[in-house]
């Protein structure tokens, strides 16, 4: 367990601002071992998070949240990406399956109460999995949306007791440009779903593909809607 202060968050926002994304990521496993995680949905930035880790040494344990509702081509870039890399990513499931989902609250929740349904499939099974981890290592980045704009380099957030749990977005101040640029240089796979115009992928029923400059403009057609809740139900003080 990290007994770091979060008193300090603001010292070491300042201190990794300075840093390239590998060396972030070299502080958050020589601070937190094996207690930090890598949470991916294996979106680009997720991959290149990946394959810093690998390339630098550094043995960070890394997680997907899988819903039962991925789309195909994410569960086989996931087999591709672990292949290539030579690691493995510990697939995270819900409580219910899809079927068991369907019994309890009705069939194809999705679109009646997304919001619901991702609390089930999603933001339960990462509160789950935080218990686990003193430092939750993710892909967020602030060009992605308006709503990610102000999204913090490090932060605090909370699992479901409301306890203290570290975060941190290592490439929260790369463009899409630059991740798109690193997977290029350095010959890494992608979904092929984002070759179909998918800017970014969820699950199959919630997600189309987009164009423009909110690249999670394809998520939740239909709704008011383009946070399934993983980053904005954590949120926990000093911008968490």
């Amino acid at each position: 367990m990290s007994n770091l202060d979060p008193a300090r968050l603001p010292e070491l926002d300042e201190q990794l601002t300075k840093l390239a994304p590998v060396d972030r990521l070299r502080w958050a496993f020589e601070t937190f071992g094996d207690r930090a995680g890598i949470g991916t949905s294996f979106q680009p930035a997720g991959v290149v998070i990946l394959h810093l880790a690998k390339s630098a040494g550094l043995p960070i344990r890394a997680f997907t949240l899988d819903t039962g509702l991925l789309f195909p081509e994410t569960l086989a870039f996931k087999a591709q990406l672990e292949a290539k890399l030579g690691i493995q990513v510990e697939s995270v499931l819900p409580a219910l399956t899809v079927k068991e989902q369907a019994a309890a609250h009705g069939a194809e929740l999705w679109k009646r109460d997304p919001e619901k349904c991702c609390e089930i499939r999603k933001v339960d099974s990462l509160g789950k999995k935080l218990f686990e981890l003193d430092l939750w290592i993710a892909g967020m980045r602030r060009d992605q949306s308006n709503e990610r704009s102000s999204t913090p380099l490090l932060s605090l957030a909370a699992r479901p007791d409301n306890s203290d749990v570290w975060k941190l977005n290592p490439l929260v101040d790369w463009s899409r440009e630059q991740v798109w640029a690193y997977l290029k240089e350095h010959d890494l796979p992608h979904n092929v779903l984002h070759d179909r115009g998918y800017r970014s992928i969820g699950c199959w029923p919630c997600t189309q593909p987009t164009s423009g400059a909110d690249e999670r403009g394809g998520r939740w057609p239909g709704f008011e809607k383009k946070e399934c809740g993983l980053h904005t139900r954590t949120k926990k003080g000093l911008g968490g």
